[in-house]
């Protein structure tokens, strides 16, 4: 009796071991992401990442998550640009996206601060992840439009508001990015936010329209909404015009020969229609000096969030 049960037993722990190889194997999510490097631009904008169980531990996380997209996107895969080690309170971030600055990193599941790297993902989720451009000072905050995407005319208008995340004694909360420049696709517009973090932006490039702003008293994280805009995308036309020169030469002995050459010239027009703490516990006394015991008391609780 004894044998058969540890029979048993062997073939129930070889099913349930089988069961997560298979979950590891066949299943998966797609998860979109953005990415912002060191100089606080972006690496990778809202790409569809496929999330399989990259680490073999049975579950979906922002871990997989994260090594697929240095695969997919860093050049030497995660191998070069992706590590953690144990902590205190899980897994902690100690390179990410090739930079290695102590620790300071932050990634929001759905814009909302994530606990930490085992965190699972589903279907549709958003994650956006940056390394601090501050990593003494911890002053990047990140923020996020209330859209992430969109469609319009072309000279079409789309409204958008844009809020930072702010520690609070009780935690988190969103508060209005006010007076921040409107960029399209990297260059600076004439639109700004007004103090709801409001404003309307006007559509005038056919394709796709990356909206982004920046702002001169805040430290922002780069926000994004991409936006399609209806109409011709840009297209190149080529004119080659043929010009004539016609050179005569005549001899003392009255005998004339002519010359002549051909140049020609192409021209090229274009036409165009168309304040948040670090990831880590390296750093949380700074950020109990920076938001207070009692804020400090409400963050502890996320901290493993900061990796």
């Amino acid at each position: 009796m004894k044998k058969l049960s540890a029979i048993a037993a062997a073939m129930l722990l070889t099913c349930s071991v089988a069961g997560v190889n298979a979950f590891a194997a066949d299943d998966s999510v797609k998860v979109n992401m953005t990415i912002v490097d060191g100089e606080g631009k972006f690496a990778v904008t809202q790409e569809d990442i496929e999330v399989t169980d990259a680490d073999s531990d049975g579950k979906l996380t922002i871990n997989d998550a994260f090594i697929l997209v240095h695969d997919a996107k860093f050049e030497g895969g995660h191998e070069a640009g992706f590590a953690t080690e144990e902590a205190e309170y899980g897994p902690k971030i100690v390179k990410f996206w090739g930079v290695e600055n102590g620790g300071a990193y932050g990634y929001y599941l759905n814009n909302t601060m994530s606990m930490g790297l085992s965190d699972a993902v589903a279907d549709g989720d958003t994650l956006n992840a940056f390394v601090y451009q501050d990593a003494t000072g911890y002053s990047d905050t990140y923020s996020f439009f209330d859209k992430t995407s969109g469609e319009a005319e072309k000279d079409g208008e789309i409204e958008l508001t844009l809020n930072h995340i702010v520690f609070t004694a009780d935690g988190t909360a969103e508060e209005a990015v006010e007076g921040a420049v409107i960029t399209i696709n990297g260059e600076d517009t004439e639109f700004k936010t007004d103090a709801e973090g409001k404003v309307t932006v006007k559509l005038t490039n056919a394709g796709s329209n990356v909206i982004s702003a920046k702002s001169e008293t805040l430290k922002l994280v780069p926000p994004v909404c991409s936006v399609n805009v209806a109409g011709e995308t840009e297209t190149t036309t080529t004119t080659t015009t043929e010009e004539t020169t016609t050179t005569t030469t005549t001899t003392t002995t009255a005998t004339t020969t002519t010359t002549t050459t051909t140049a020609k010239t192409t021209t090229t027009t274009k036409k165009s229609d168309s304040n948040s703490p670090k990831t880590g516990d390296a750093g949380m006394g700074l950020a109990f000096v920076a938001i207070g015991s009692a804020a400090f008391v409400a963050f502890a609780a996320r901290k493993k969030n900061e990796d």
